[in-house]
């Protein structure tokens, strides 16, 4: 697992003294098995995530296949449920904001993903 962090630098507008609000951005990896893994990116702004998108995907051949994406594409928190053909099905989170939805997110796909992958192979 890697994690890597990038901050923004304060902006100055003119010659007054405001700041943009800090950013930090965070990417890391995380192996559930030999041929399983789940990525995961967030954005957070003052304690808040403001943007997400966590990603299982699962190695066949030389190939890494995306199975499950949950992200806050589109102004929502939201699953998608991946097929071979690229087909998405998506299913809104209801949580009261995108930190909730991001701790779902990937405790769901800790839990899941065995049967995430034996849904994605089967079709």
């Amino acid at each position: 697992m890697f994690e890597k962090s990038q901050e923004q630098t304060p902006l100055h507008w003119n010659h007054h003294k405001r700041t943009a609000p800090m950013k930090k951005e965070v990417e890391y990896v995380v192996r559930l098995g030999l041929m399983d893994r789940y990525r995961s990116r967030h954005i957070r702004q003052r304690g808040q995530i403001v943007r997400f998108i966590v990603q299982y995907e699962t190695r066949i051949g030389k190939n890494w296949l995306p199975v499950v994406r949950y992200d806050t594409a589109h102004g929502m928190a939201h699953r998608d449920l991946l097929t071979r053909q690229g087909q998405a099905v998506k299913t809104p989170l209801f949580t009261r904001d995108y930190n909730e939805a991001l701790t779902f997110a990937e405790n769901d796909l800790k839990a899941n993903w065995t049967l995430y992958k034996a849904r994605f192979l089967k079709e």
